[in-house]
């Protein structure tokens, strides 16, 4: 079977010179367009009513408007007219993907889950949280009670345990080696990391941490994962942990994200849980450094779902 990936060239906004590489999710789509086994589609964007099931009606008018530009602006964005359409296209493609994955078993959306976005504000270049505005509109529509957020982005989803913390439906586990808080990253574990609650649990991998270290921490995090019993696991993929990239104290090369990535759809596959995966951190200045990332998990899911 091909797998189905969503994209949009509106989910890049016009932010110019910018840390975070934009550009990223076209090159990605242009690398995965030519194997027949994927299947790239375009999503449609979330109403503004899905926004507002997630996020307070100040901070999305301010994404809107531009208004107050402080708001507008707390995700460390430069705003722009763009902005607004941009996120909520990107939300799309992350529910089209999730809506997908219930019926096929897998699917992605080439775009972040945003998982620092706050219900108030946004942080860490995230502006509305996807994950969750994607598992609120599934659930308001009936097709699923429960579901698990996956994160191994380099940084600690804070948003997303935020948003899970009053969602005892969401189980939110999070595989990190910088803590992120109040809109700053720690970059050392051993001096700062995040503190667990019921339904959103953690592992901070330790600087210079490798990846049989990584994959003991996913197999810890899968008993609890799989304890909570999901009706749909959305992945973040991210790119952040290689060693290349600025903020990574690991020592990870892509093979070994590569590895991380199989082992996750492997277990997705054998458990029958059903997978929507979105790319998520990447910040190397050799971008190809940063798609090949992307493009490998692709591949690994490739792998497991379509060999």
């Amino acid at each position: 079977m091909s797998i189905r990936i969503y994209h949009h060239p509106g989910f890049a906004a016009p932010i110019g010179t910018h840390i975070m590489p934009m550009r990223k999710f076209q090159l990605v789509a242009d690398e995965l367009r030519n194997d027949p086994r994927f299947e790239i589609r375009e999503p449609v964007p979330v109403e503004e009513m899905d926004l507002l099931r997630v996020h307070s009606p100040e901070y999305v008018r301010a994404v809107r408007t531009g208004e107050p530009r402080e708001l507008a602006e707390s995700q460390k964005f430069p705003w722009s007219p763009e902005l607004y359409p941009s996120v909520r296209l990107t939300s799309g493609g992350l529910y089209a993907a999730a809506d997908h994955a219930l019926k096929t078993g897998i699917s992605a959306a080439l775009a972040s889950g945003f998982h620092h976005s706050m219900p108030d504000h946004g942080e860490g270049f995230c502006t509305f949280n996807g994950l969750v505005v994607t598992l609120e509109k599934l659930r308001r529509e009936g097709k699923l009670q429960r579901a698990a957020v996956l994160d191994l982005d380099l940084h600690y989803g804070n948003g997303t345990a935020a948003f899970a913390a009053s969602r005892p439906w969401i189980f939110a586990a999070s595989i990190y080696g910088n803590d992120y808080r109040e809109n700053h990253p720690y970059p050392d574990v051993e001096i700062r990391r995040h503190e667990d609650g019921a339904n959103h649990r953690s592992i901070a991998i330790p600087n210079g941490g490798r990846n049989d270290t990584v994959l003991a921490a996913l197999g810890q995090a899968w008993q609890w994962i799989a304890g909570f019993r999901p009706e749909l696991i959305l992945y973040q993929a991210g790119a952040d942990p290689l060693r290349d990239d600025p903020y990574s104290p690991l020592d990870l090369g892509p093979e070994d994200l590569r590895e991380r990535d199989r082992w996750v759809f492997e277990r997705c596959r054998e458990s029958g849980i059903p997978c929507a995966w979105v790319l998520a951190g990447g910040y190397t200045p050799e971008i190809e450094k940063v798609v090949r990332v992307h493009v490998n998990t692709a591949q690994a899911c490739r792998e497991v779902f379509s060999p």
